[in-house]
């Protein structure tokens, strides 16, 4: 995740401009919740895509159903870089830069978001019971759920941590897996901003995949542990990844200048060409435009309704609900 602050936007985001805020940024993230908590989440429906052509719903492969812009009163809210729904698409869970997650209930109206309900939030527990926010762990940047487990990665000091999720959906019981020494030497910024786990369709099923910012995959939980690429372009960075039940992947992109603003962009790598040593690309299946109502889009999250793939998106506002907001936008995706 690259932190925003005034003065690296006003300064255009130079190297040591940017690395300075990054650090200021970090130190003063608000601290997570010590329990799981009840809070308000105030929901702002978005009804168009476009500012500029409202009655547009196809975007590339997408067909854009609804979003809402997220706030709530509390400043441990947002900074959201990972992304899950459930099989139905009736729940979500966010996870925040923090070491905490969002739980919530999707609420809808006429088939469009409409708002988020029974919205709690928790601190990631390690095993010895301590808040990962109190540990090495604290910058958490992805997030995979599998059943009754959660993969959460960690940046800076680079891991990917294994929980258990108890009753109430938190997560407890956090372990570091082993993972290959090659993930030690990537940018301490730089780190695992995308984690998902291959379905049954995937030649890599059941493997844990990472994806760091500049594009370095790791294969992380078949007994060859090994790593690929996805070939960065166009000033892109990787933020996350989700599988299609075909065993496709997509993965999510932004970008980010002084003038032009955020960026997004969704590219499709289909499921044979992901193997050790591969270099991969991707068609390229939406571009955000200028005029496309986005912000900092670092989460991804596919489920299934009927016979539609539902695509959603979540943004993260850096902890700053004065430059930025959180979103969560929801497509259909067009085969």
């Amino acid at each position: 995740m690259r932190l925003l602050t005034r003065r690296n936007l006003l300064l255009g985001g130079g190297a040591l401009a940017a690395a300075t805020a990054a650090g200021a940024a970090l130190a003063q993230r608000p601290q997570a919740f010590r329990a799981v908590t009840p809070i308000r989440v105030s929901a702002q429906p978005i009804g168009h895509l476009s500012n500029t052509d409202p009655d547009r719903t196809r975007f590339g492969s997408l067909l854009f159903r609804s979003g809402l812009s997220l706030r709530s009163d509390v400043s441990a809210f947002g900074g959201f870089s990972g992304l899950w729904r459930s099989p139905e698409g009736d729940e979500v869970m966010a996870l925040a830069d923090n070491a905490q997650i969002l739980k919530a209930r999707i609420e809808t109206s006429d088939g469009r978001l409409s708002g988020l309900s029974n919205a709690r939030m928790a601190p990631l527990l390690l095993s010895d019971g301590r808040p990962a926010r109190r540990s090495r762990y604290y910058d958490t940047e992805s997030l995979a759920i599998a059943e009754d487990v959660a993969f959460v990665g960690v940046e800076r000091n680079h891991a990917v941590i294994r929980f258990r999720r108890n009753r109430e959906g938190t997560f407890v019981q956090g372990a570091a897996m082993a993972t290959p020494g090659i993930l030690k030497d990537l940018p301490n910024n730089g780190g695992l901003e995308a984690l998902a786990v291959a379905p049954q369709r995937s030649p890599l099923a059941g493997s844990l995949i990472g994806i760091a910012e500049g594009g370095r995959g790791f294969i992380l939980t078949v007994r060859r542990q090994d790593t690929f690429e996805v070939r960065p372009r166009d000033g892109y960075d990787m933020t996350d990844l989700a599988f299609l039940d075909s065993g496709d992947a997509l993965v999510l992109e932004r970008r980010f200048s002084l003038f032009g603003g955020f960026g997004c962009r969704l590219r499709r790598i289909a499921s044979g060409a992901l193997k050790p040593g591969a270099s991969l690309d991707g068609e390229a299946i939406y571009e955000s435009e200028a005029s496309h109502q986005i912000d900092n889009m670092e989460g991804l999250a596919v489920h299934r309704e009927g016979s539609e793939t539902v695509v959603s998106l979540i943004s993260d506002n850096n902890f700053n609900a004065n430059l930025q907001r959180t979103l969560l936008l929801e497509f259909s995706l067009r085969e």
